[in-house]
């Protein structure tokens, strides 16, 4: 198993009050260090703005960093939705988090290994061109494009388990039969998007859970409406959006699963990524803004992708 990471993704701050702070991963990483797993850390690179571009247009990013300020922090949304901040150390955390994806697509193919994505910021809210929920580039949604570009892969599934709904994963592959999205979340909830209703060309399945569900019947609504659609979709590769925010822990949303639930939802997702996909997954951290959910559901969620393909 392999865990991208670097410490830069440490170095964006967002403001002392702010959920989507640097401990977020120190905890995931301390504990992952002192589990009794076998994890190869390797570091993120930076990602280049050609990859990225398979996604974002150039001037969509070059105008994100010619915001980044000198000093303090910026908002890049309007008053009063500014939580999606800009810092001087910005720029380098934005592009390993993106990068590790680049770098994890590689090690798939090239070496079959799984890989865990362990970043900041997160990326599933990022539309083509537009910085949202404290999403500045869809890491997920531009590794995707480049297993299509660089291995010639057909048909990938993004599964998202994050307790908000992935508005920029789906705005991105909206109207693409190679690409299918199952997004699984509270609604309503920020950022209102999500409805079942929004199935694009027939490739977007969204499962909405009402505020207060538990572990069973978050499974039964898993299985039927994310899962069995994507198995009928026979993805080459499974793509993971891993927010462990539906936790019953999360101070941010209402589902009350609990840390050994992203144990057999991810064990669910291997198991059909062992019969379509050759046993390809990678994994990308979102959400989840619990310190001590996060970090257990995160060892429960490593646990479920092991082991070697």
């Amino acid at each position: 198993m392999i865990v991208y990471t670097h410490n830069d993704c440490l170095k964006k701050f967002n403001g002392n009050a702010h959920p989507e702070k640097k401990e977020r991963l120190d905890s995931i990483i301390s504990s992952l260090k002192s589990s009794n797993l076998k994890i190869q850390f390797k570091e993120a690179p930076l990602a280049d703005l050609e990859t990225v571009s398979l996604v974002h247009p150039k001037k969509y990013i070059e105008k994100i960093f010619s915001n980044i300020p000198t000093k303090g922090i910026v908002g890049v949304e309007k008053e009063p939705y500014a939580d999606t901040m800009l810092c001087p150390n910005s720029k380098n955390a934005i592009l390993r988090s993106c990068g590790a994806g680049i770098a994890a697509a590689n090690d798939l193919m090239e070496k079959n290994e799984r890989v865990f994505c362990a970043v900041r910021p997160p990326g599933h809210h990022a539309e083509t061109e537009r910085a949202n929920g404290f999403c500045f580039i869809n890491n997920i949604a531009v590794s995707a494009r480049y297993l299509q570009k660089k291995y010639n892969i057909n048909k990938i599934a993004i599964i998202d388990f994050d307790v908000h709904h992935g508005n920029g994963t789906q705005e991105i592959f909206y109207e693409d039969q190679s690409v299918a999205y199952g997004s699984s979340h509270e609604f309503p909830l920020f950022p209102g998007t999500g409805a079942e209703t929004e199935t694009g060309v027939g490739n977007i399945f969204n499962a909405n859970l009402k505020a207060g569900i538990g572990s069973k019947d978050f499974m039964e609504i898993f299985d039927k409406k994310i899962l069995n659609p994507i198995d009928e979709f026979k993805p080459e590769v499974i793509l993971i959006s891993a927010g462990f925010d539906a936790h019953k822990r999360d101070p941010l949303a209402n589902i009350n699963l609990d840390s050994e639930d992203f144990f057999k939802i991810t064990k669910k997702i291997v198991n059909i990524a062992n019969i379509h996909s050759n046993g390809r997954v990678i994994s990308f951290l979102e959400g989840g803004y619990d310190l001590k959910a996060l970090s257990e559901s995160a060892i429960e969620h490593l646990k479920g992708l092991k082991p070697h393909i």
